[in-house]
């Protein structure tokens, strides 16, 4: 029993230093990596230190491509949406986030829809994900789609089961319409155990930080493990199709499960490097008669730090 208490603690802490992992990622920018080890040494063994550091040189990496990536859909005006679903704790926003963090928000941008209120209720089922939809030169990535009816619907009793059957007769042909119409359409499911879940579960619960993350819905997600694991293999079966297929992404190690997804995505477009013209920073013009005015102390930010 002291073993399994302890293994437990043991991969907590591991979760929580990823969470310390992923300040790093958004505050390093063009620092070395090995600074980053640097300034970590002592907290953790000398082959973890190593892959970290050869994590974030090759998240790096790939985030420089992804920018190659983005500009090259702004010059073709390629269109792109890229679905990522999984179960909770899965870490669809991890790699989400290191998508997007270096890329402009006006190129990529996140659909993160909330549950439907009354009125789309009525709607079409897809008629409220049309509007998010990218126009040319644009990428959008949503973080829970439409298959939200294939599984938290599904599984929580949220439609009717002839609700439920039309969806799967719908999405495939929904699906084959954006790809006619010039959408590119790449599907991410995240895929961990049991096990994984319990754990990263128990780290929200526990950090302040992520409690927020924790809904009553997510706790009941929990209890109802193995009715998400029919309606998921329900759902690759029935949505599984040639012109948008299911990509699985094995997701119990955070960091490799970030790296595989973003190497495979960029395997999926056949961007290249787009040239831009050398950019120079003109000279500021002087004015004789210019003068600063001084700034009211009463509405400067106090420096506590």
């Amino acid at each position: 029993m002291q073993k399994i208490e302890e293994e437990l603690l043991r991969r907590i802490h591991e979760d929580l230093r990823d969470d310390l992992d992923e300040e790093l990622e958004l505050e390093v920018e063009d620092r070395k990596v090995d600074q980053i080890a640097a300034a970590e040494a002592g907290m953790v063994g000398l082959q973890d230190d190593e892959f970290r550091r050869r994590y974030f040189r090759e998240l790096f990496r790939l985030q420089g491509e992804l920018v190659k990536l983005q500009d090259w859909v702004v010059a073709t005006r390629h269109k792109v949406v890229i679905l990522f679903e999984g179960r909770d704790a899965a870490g669809k926003g991890g790699v989400i986030k290191r998508i997007t963090q270096r890329l402009n928000p006006r190129v990529c941008r996140v659909a993160a829809l909330p549950a439907p209120n009354d009125r789309e209720r009525t709607q079409w089922y897809f008629q409220r994900y049309v509007s998010h939809l990218p126009a040319g030169g644009e990428i959008v990535l949503f973080d829970r789609s439409w298959y939200n009816r294939a599984g938290v619907e599904r599984v929580m009793g949220f439609c009717t089961d002839d609700q439920y059957e039309e969806f799967f007769r719908s999405a495939p042909e929904f699906e084959r319409m954006l790809v006619r119409s010039g959408i590119q359409l790449i599907k991410y499911w995240f895929s961990i155990s049991d096990d994984e879940q319990r754990i990263r579960f128990l780290g929200r619960i526990h950090d302040p930080l992520k409690q927020w993350k924790l809904s009553p819905m997510d706790l009941e997600s929990r209890r109802r493990w193995e009715e998400y694991t029919k309606a998921k293999e329900v759902m690759l079966e029935r949505t599984h199709i040639d012109e948008a297929p299911w990509w699985i992404v094995k997701a119990d190690d955070k960091k490799r499960a970030r790296l595989n997804c973003i190497h495979h995505l960029l395997d999926q477009m056949p961007y290249t490097e787009v040239q831009h013209p050398t950019i120079a920073l003109p000279d500021r013009e002087r004015r004789e008669d210019y003068t600063r005015n001084p700034v009211p102390e009463d509405i400067i930010v106090p420096e506590y730090y």
